[in-house]
């Protein structure tokens, strides 16, 4: 009698056990971006975007070359100049066109993704399927950059931390035309800079005005403006980000992040400043991201995918770079705000050159 009872209260609770969601679970593996910040070249299977861009995994990812006629890698020693295919191309193709057409001296380039996508150690919570990457405000210098150029280079603010205007040393109207570009071209998603950069933007776009609309404005993005691509035709299992509100993205949403930008600096200059509750950061497991990164995480490596690299290019962090990044500060307006320190730089930006632009597909 006693095990028939034993029986039918157990196997409702086996029951339940079961039925939980395996992320239940999940705390006895290690983080998701422990395990993709160890592989070193992608995987090999046909490149593929998996998932969505803070949620998923790169199959097949490739290498954006360090150096090109209108390019240069930068931090190669974060190993993050990875990417689908689809936005190596893209960035080779808006390096040669902005330069060519435009007389802009060229890119350079931060981060896109590590070789096999996925979580990141540090940093971005998006990046994560190869259709992210990070153009710093900073043209590229004239002639070939060093290995420890590259590695203690940082770019140039185009604003402060809570500035409600671009900054008059470095603004330069160049920057329309170049940001114009990026966001011309029929894959690009979005791009996200500083609110007092957008503004910048719709102040200086003219009559021409539908491809602002692409252009939002964000935290962290006075250094660097962050292109996304659209999922790649006929690529399953890719998530795109749903389409940006209509209309070019200037006047009363400008206003509001204006008073955000206020909101956040007040809050600053506080002494001392009030606690702020924040959230613990769900740190991503493997149940969490899309089943298939599971085989490109177990995948083995393209061989000599790394060809293409610096033959002295450090696998780690130099010990002592030159510029060192100054402390992080958070609002309560967003995440952490900009840290980088000015960078060090050979030659000013451009004016914009009255060029042919080229027009949205």
């Amino acid at each position: 009698m006693r095990c028939r009872v034993a029986a039918l209260v157990i196997a409702p609770v086996l029951a339940i056990a079961f039925s939980i969601a395996p992320s239940t679970f999940a705390g006895a593996e290690p983080v998701a971006k422990k395990l993709f910040g160890k592989k070193k070249a992608p995987a090999s299977m046909r490149a593929r975007s998996i998932g969505s861009y803070a949620r998923g995994c790169l199959a097949g990812g490739r290498m954006l070359p360090v150096s090109g006629a209108g390019w240069e890698a930068m931090k190669l020693w974060r190993n993050r100049n990875w990417g689908h295919p689809v936005l190596i191309e893209f960035l080779e193709r808006f390096a040669t066109e902005s330069t060519e057409i435009d007389g802009w001296p060229g890119l350079l380039i931060g981060d896109l993704s590590q070789p096999r996508g996925g979580p990141m150690l540090t940093g971005h919570r998006s990046h994560q399927i190869g259709l992210d990457a990070d153009i710093w405000y900073r043209p590229k210098p004239d002639g070939p950059m060093s290995e420890k150029e590259r590695s203690d280079s940082w770019s140039i603010p185009l604003a402060g931390q809570f500035s409600a205007n671009v900054n008059k040393k470095h603004w330069k109207s160049g920057y329309v035309t170049l940001i114009k570009r990026a966001a011309s071209y029929r894959e690009t998603a979005r791009i996200f800079v500083h609110p007092a950069v957008k503004r910048a933007l719709c102040e200086g776009a003219g009559d021409d005005r539908a491809w602002l609309r692409k252009v939002r404005p964000w935290w962290k993005h006075n250094y660097h403006f962050h292109v996304r691509l659209r999922c790649p035709p006929g690529v399953a299992g890719c998530k795109d980000q749903d389409p940006p509100p209509v209309g070019d993205g200037c006047g009363a949403q400008i206003d509001h992040w204006m008073k955000k930008l206020a909101a956040a600096e007040k809050w600053s200059k506080q002494k001392p400043k009030p606690p702020v509750k924040k959230k613990p950061r769900k740190e991503l497991r493997m149940a969490d991201l899309p089943p298939s990164c599971r085989a490109v995480l177990d995948a083995g490596p393209i061989v000599n995918a790394r060809a293409r690299r610096l033959p002295d290019a450090p696998q780690r962090k130099p010990d002592a770079p030159t510029v060192q990044p100054a402390a992080v500060t958070a609002s309560p307006g967003g995440p952490g705000l900009p840290w980088r320190k000015k960078a060090i730089t050979r030659n000013a930006a451009p004016a914009a050159v009255p060029l042919p632009v080229r027009k949205p597909q």
